[in-house]
């Protein structure tokens, strides 16, 4: 099982950016392909992005053309670049595999408010 720490989070005001990182536990995570979840406040965590091993993305389409996810397998690390931020985008924002995820973080809270 692969785990993760997500980090970048913040405040922010609609229509800015920001980018969050988080770093896999195991070296693994090269051969999976993996995801970033949110969970607003009341609802459900929803997958909003995800990247196969070889890099082939897919996005909710409330995200599409705003948010790009990518990876460094490297660095055992994956990204998510955010603009053009929205007040609905607020929540707190995990990652993990995609098929099967194993245990979740503590995730990354992100809120976009003027």
């Amino acid at each position: 099982q692969v785990q993760f720490v997500e980090s970048g989070g913040g405040l922010v005001q609609p229509g800015g950016s920001l980018r969050l990182s988080c770093v896999a536990s195991r070296s693994i995570f090269r051969f999976l392909g993996m995801g970033w979840y949110r969970q607003a406040p009341g609802k459900q965590r929803e997958l909003v992005a995800d990247i196969t091993s070889s890099g082939s993305t897919n996005y909710q389409d409330s995200v599409k053309g705003r948010f790009t996810i990518s990876r460094d397998n490297a660095k055992k690390t994956g990204y998510l670049q955010m603009n053009s931020l929205k007040p609905e985008d607020t929540a707190v924002y995990f990652c993990n595999t995609v098929a099967s995820p194993g245990s979740w973080g503590q995730g990354t809270q992100v809120t976009v408010s003027s």
